[in-house]
């Protein structure tokens, strides 16, 4: 009778370790791949799942979230022989864990070495400056090649970002001065360029200073010419209106010809700078009469028009 109870507790206790072994319990973001015999049969999504026990076995565990894969540094040759060292980040999902699984051994590494390989290829293929300036061309020329690559294992590669592209320090050095003096030579053109503007733009003030000033000069000379002009018109009729009284006779006429010589003498006895005194000739009255004589031929002028 004690031996019937041991051999019904053995076979219970086995039979729960049958059942329980048979139960797996996928975690979400995770899939198992089921092996019978070494054979894959079929992958068990998150979740609760049952396998053949002992006939049935769990053969990868895979992740398929989005995961992140580190590229170590490494040296790159551009097209120009200019040595680099860079190094990146990749982000990937796997799809299809059957294929991750069983088409590649230790996927891992695989795009691992896959990433470093691509990325010597796409620097490879670019001079320093082209590498330097085109960090979003190479992203994805190697999001591309890596993706496509990878597909076989059904891996989806979401993005390759290359994180730093760090030249020789001599070679940094050559760079930091040739951007030295390029700076300084476009600050030399824009200094002389403003300089030759600003030469321009005197030359031009000067020369519209230089037409203003001729024609100012023109124009004075008109109006000069002008006013004489119509002084020795008016000097020409009073000329002739004095002669036509003289030969009418009228003797006082004359005196206008006396008067006008007499006053412009005084006029520059006057304005003499060295003149502080000036004596006038007792004959000086007879210039009055003289004005008093023009005063009446003006009248007679008058009666006769």
């Amino acid at each position: 009778m004690f031996g019937f109870e041991i051999t019904a507790g053995v076979v219970v206790v086995l039979a729960l370790i049958f059942i329980f072994s048979g139960v797996k319990m996928v975690p979400q973001g995770y899939n198992w791949t089921a092996e019978r015999f070494g054979r894959y049969t079929k992958t068990l999504k998150p979740g609760l799942n049952l396998i053949i026990p002992f006939v049935d076995r769990i053969g990868a565990k895979l992740n398929m979230m989005e995961q992140v894969l580190d590229v170590p540094p490494q040296e790159v040759i551009s097209s120009d022989n200019a040595q680099v060292t860079t190094d990146a980040v990749c982000f990937y999902q796997v799809l299809d864990a059957s294929k991750a699984s069983y088409e590649v051994n230790d996927l891992y590494r695989a795009m691992q070495n896959l990433v470093m390989t691509n990325i010597r290829a796409v620097l490879g293929s670019m001079e320093l400056d082209e590498m330097l300036s085109n960090r979003d061309a190479i992203n994805s020329q190697l999001l591309n090649k890596v993706d496509e690559a990878t597909d076989p294992w059904g891996v989806k590669v979401t993005r390759v970002e290359i994180r730093d592209i760090s030249p020789p320090a001599d070679l940094v050095e050559a760079m930091a001065n040739q951007m030295k003096a390029e700076r300084e030579k476009r600050a030399a053109i824009l200094t002389a360029e403003g300089e030759r503007e600003a030469a321009i733009k005197v030359a031009e003030g000067e020369k519209q200073a230089a037409i203003l000033t001729a024609e100012g000069e023109k124009e004075a000379a008109f109006r000069e010419a002008e006013a004489r002009e119509r002084l020795a018109t008016a000097e020409a009729r009073a000329t002739k209106v004095v002669s036509e009284a003289i030969a009418q006779g009228n003797p006082q006429a004359l005196n206008y010809f006396v008067a006008q010589k007499y006053t412009e003498a005084l006029q520059n006895i006057g304005s003499a700078e060295n003149s502080k005194v000036v004596m006038m000739p007792l004959e000086a009255s007879s210039v009055i009469g003289s004005v008093a004589g023009i005063s009446e031929l003006l009248k007679q002028t008058k009666i006769g028009s």
